[in-house]
């Protein structure tokens, strides 16, 4: 731990410290790995895009369907639609979650 000026122990400059040391080791890293290219972010970004739009128009075709099948008063398509979306979002947080732990 660093001292303060009053001579005690500051848990906040030892923070800093590990914060700037794990920055280091990531550019680091990264600089040898070095294989990853712009279309990999591009690709990434792809990615997550389809894993969102897919399940949001799944539900919105399930939903047309079950509209036109039965008679409701509560529209299936907007909460089907919605339902895909939060899947959708889920799993693409997911992908992303699983992307930073692996870059960790």
């Amino acid at each position: 731990m660093t001292e303060s000026s009053n001579g005690q122990q500051d848990p906040s400059g030892e923070k800093m410290t590990q914060k700037i040391e794990k920055c280091a080791e990531r550019k680091i890293a990264a600089r040898k790995e070095g294989n990853r290219s712009p279309w990999f972010g591009m690709g990434f970004f792809g990615m997550i895009g389809w894993s969102v739009a897919i399940p949001t128009l799944l539900g919105t075709v399930i939903g047309v369907w079950v509209d036109k099948k039965w008679a409701s008063n509560y529209s299936w398509t907007l909460m089907l639609m919605f339902l895909g979306l939060i899947i959708g979002c889920l799993t693409a947080w997911r992908w992303i979650r699983e992307e930073n732990t692996r870059n960790k």
